[in-house]
């Protein structure tokens, strides 16, 4: 009794501090301008929506949205199309060097990015990439790869062989077998491998900065970033506009936990 009661009291104590930072910006967001400056500072708010009309309408936030969901989604899409069926067979697959491949895939993923950074500029200058959306989706694609290749791979290795080779016993092709058989078996592993690719897509800000130059184009992070005047420091908006941009990504995430656990924890246990 003695030790679940002090597992529950360390749960409730690590999730307090998780979601304080949140709750403290999601109250300032519905605060005044009066209360945010009052010293001592007023803990609860009084309910004012100003800060998200002036983020919205001000500062433009509904745009910068708009082009993270379409920046985040083609890079998930993408990306998914291109490691499923890498991740297959790489599984599947008799390959010389195949954990040399898979070794060499996570070691790319872990590249810091200020060492790209000058390639990939010049690289999507040469395509006409600069200022286009579709050219931060290929940096991050290539970026986000490597990890959605491992964790895919490790979880179609957990699916027994045998579905397989019975499909194909009643005529199932090579890819009825992978598009009616294993993708619905590798649904945890999917939802996993998509929802960090969403996630890295809609908070990236180095690339998104460093190839998005024109205010019409740039992404949510960036947007953020740019709110705060030569002289002046708008707190309520940043507030407001932070909730906007943390939220979608804890509804996901609350909505999937139960495949994205599923999936990594695929592999742990055997039996």
């Amino acid at each position: 009794m003695n030790r679940r009661l002090l597992l529950a009291l360390g749960i409730i104590a690590t999730v307090g501090l998780s979601l304080l930072p949140f709750l403290w910006f999601v109250l300032t967001s519905f605060k005044s301008q009066d209360e945010i400056e009052a010293a001592p500072p007023a803990w609860w708010p009084s309910g004012s929506l100003g800060f998200y009309r002036s983020a919205l309408f001000d500062h433009h936030l509904f745009d910068y949205v708009l082009n993270s969901v379409v920046v985040a989604g083609s890079t998930t899409l993408l990306a998914l199309l291109l490691a499923i069926p890498a991740a297959y067979a790489l599984a599947r697959l008799t390959i010389p060097g195949k954990q040399g491949i898979l070794a060499v895939l996570l070691c790319v993923s872990m590249f810091p990015q200020m060492a790209i950074a000058g390639p990939v500029w010049r690289l999507l200058d040469a395509i006409g990439g600069l200022n286009h959306r579709w050219g931060v989706v290929l940096p991050y694609v290539a970026l986000t790869l490597p990890l959605a290749i491992w964790i895919l791979a490790s979880f179609f290795k957990e699916l027994p062989p045998e579905l397989e080779d019975a499909a194909r016993v009643d005529g199932c092709g090579p890819w009825g077998t992978l598009l009616r058989i294993t993708l619905p078996l590798a649904t945890p592993g999917i939802f996993t491998a998509s929802i960090l690719i969403l996630i890295y897509a809609w908070n990236e800000f180095f690339f998104a900065l460093l190839i998005l130059t024109q205010p019409e184009q740039q992404t949510l992070p960036v947007g953020i970033a740019l709110f705060q005047g030569e002289f002046t420091m708008p707190w309520g908006e940043l507030a407001a506009a932070s909730v906007v941009a943390t939220l979608p990504l804890i509804v996901v995430v609350l909505l999937c936990q139960r495949w994205i656990v599923s999936g990594l924890s695929a592999g742990a246990v055997k039996g």
